[in-house]
């Protein structure tokens, strides 16, 4: 489907557009469009590619005026450009608001009135029964979604979400803070050792982004069913891949996070789609004219569970082990290791 076309991918230098690069590098697409602020990052992504079909503009989401720009002649969006870090829009919520509501708006508007024929969203875990102003904001961006998809056909610009859990090793996640602190002779800080989150691997971040590229309808959400493990099972799992004790550090919870993250709620489990590795959570189109659905009601919702980090499959952490050295990011920090002589093991 994308042979031949153009890709615009919002928040592009990050680990989501450099896994996005790396699939399509070699595809017969005809250009990708790098849509960031950050020039230092894509001056790197530039030289790092070398390709002529990959094209970088500089602006900013919560500009109309330059996401619009950017979005002429592009055929596909995917929306990746966000504030990600909870403690960050704890303290700085109006952030947060610009850039994952206001932001998001500019870009679904101006998709809209570019016709481009589909805008996949990146969405997250916490955007379910947030706690948080990050998950508020990224649910208020699903939201924003919805709400649109219900004004447009199907041969007007499709609007879907993905939402997935922790991504192993990106930027800014806590498996390369306790590589770091393994390294540095530790002690590995841990917020709560029961504490659960799903492990979900860039790759499978992109099959997911892709298989909504496919198979979305409008305003459907696309959830990876994802396996998940402790923090404490992973910081295990970590040590015995470094060959290495360090002493852990109990340091109790950050602001706004939970015990266990929600990929897909109970309310949403009673339209959701088994499909195999992900659930395809259909839209409500329901309109406000509520009395013509009070004769269809249903109560399956009292009978159902909502799919989280607690009640998924748990990794052991052996399978945690089999699931880390899979990731380019951990066998270059092996074999980084190795080269200064630490001696850990590969």
């Amino acid at each position: 489907m994308f042979d031949g076309k153009t890709l615009l991918i919002t928040g592009g230098t990050g680990s989501f557009g450099n896994a996005m690069l790396n699939r399509f590098v070699n595809s017969p697409i005809k250009e990708i469009r790098i849509f960031s602020r950050d020039e230092k990052k894509q001056n790197d992504m530039r030289h790092a590619f070398r390709d002529p079909r990959i094209t970088f503009y500089i602006g900013d989401v919560r500009d109309y005026s330059s996401i619009n720009h950017a979005m002429k002649g592009v055929d596909y969006i995917f929306h990746a450009a966000a504030l990600k870090q909870v403690p960050s829009c704890e303290f700085y919520p109006m952030e947060a608001v610009k850039t994952n509501i206001l932001g998001a708006e500019n870009v679904i508007n101006a998709a809209v009135d570019n016709r481009v024929k589909k805008l996949i969203a990146l969405s997250t875990d916490k955007a379910v029964y947030p706690i948080n102003a990050m998950g508020i904001s990224k649910a208020m961006m699903e939201k924003l979604i919805m709400a649109e998809s219900r004004t447009l056909s199907d041969s007007h610009t499709v609007l879907c979400c993905t939402r997935y859990g922790n991504v192993m090793a990106s930027r800014g996640s806590v498996i390369p803070l306790f590589i770091d602190q393994i390294k540095g002779g530790g002690p590995i800080t841990m917020t709560d050792p029961m504490m659960t989150r799903f492990l979900m691997s860039l790759d499978e971040a992109v099959d997911l982004v892709l298989h909504a590229f496919k198979y979305g309808k409008q305003g459907d959400i696309w959830v990876h069913k994802a396996p998940a493990s402790t923090i404490q099972d992973l910081s295990s799992a970590l040590m015995d891949i470094f060959d290495t004790k360090v002493n852990v550090r109990v340091i109790g919870t950050r602001h706004g996070e939970k015990l266990f993250e929600t990929l897909v709620t109970r309310e949403e489990m009673v339209k959701a789609e088994d499909r195999n590795k992900y659930f395809r959570i259909r839209a409500d189109n329901r309109d406000l004219n509520y009395n013509k659905f009070l004769a269809s009601g249903q109560t399956k919702i009292s009978g159902l569970s909502d799919f989280n980090s607690h009640n998924t499959q748990r990794l052991s952490v052996e399978e945690i082990k089999q699931k880390l050295m899979a990731i380019e990011y951990i066998k270059n920090e092996l074999s980084s290791a190795s080269d200064s002589g630490k001696g850990y093991r590969e």
